[in-house]
């Protein structure tokens, strides 16, 4: 991918997370806690591997 194009995908992104944050705030923020609550589970899980391979 030329740099370019790379510029112009990223430029593109971000207008439409900048649409979305501006047109549909409280469905943008439900999206934001219910990606964050993913990782969050996701670490716990990893946590609790971790800690069970090693006891």
């Amino acid at each position: 991918m030329s740099a370019n194009a790379k510029k112009i995908v990223i430029v593109a992104v971000v207008a439409l997370v900048l649409f979305f944050l501006i047109t549909k705030p409280n469905q943008s923020a439900d999206v934001v806690h219910n990606v964050l609550g993913w990782l969050r589970d996701g670490a716990e899980a990893i946590v609790t591997f971790v800690r069970a391979l090693f006891s």
